[in-house]
């Protein structure tokens, strides 16, 4: 009986926990990471599951959304994929997450496109 009060309060801390962590990927952060989740110890996790449910082997690598994204037996962890580009002051950058392309364009006329300096 002590030993389930204390499960139920190390999972209630550990929800809690995942909120916060979720909180801090929104405040603009590059990276996040999701700690493995282990709900029987007689049948442990064989890898990790994205927020949509799919699971990952354990050392994969893979990309979602423009972050690279890889699994091991802590957790899921995902990084925003760095792309350096100084961008002249006339533009501006338009973000295509489902393409994981980014495209610069004038500020005044979007449909042009401004060249890399």
């Amino acid at each position: 009986m002590f030993t389930d009060a204390i499960f139920l309060l190390f999972q209630a801390s550990l929800h809690v926990f995942l909120c916060l962590l979720g909180l801090v990927a929104l405040c603009n952060s590059a990276c996040l990471f999701v700690p493995l989740e282990i709900k029987d110890l007689n049948n442990p996790p064989k890898g990790c599951l994205d927020r949509d449910g799919k699971q990952y082997d354990f050392g994969s690598q893979v990309v979602i959304n423009c972050m690279s994204c890889s699994c091991t037996n802590e957790g899921f962890s995902c990084c925003d994929i760095p792309n350096t580009v100084e961008i002249p002051v006339e533009c501006e950058m338009i973000v295509n997450r489902q393409a994981c392309s980014v495209k610069l364009v004038l500020k005044s006329d979007n449909t042009k496109e401004c060249g890399i300096v």
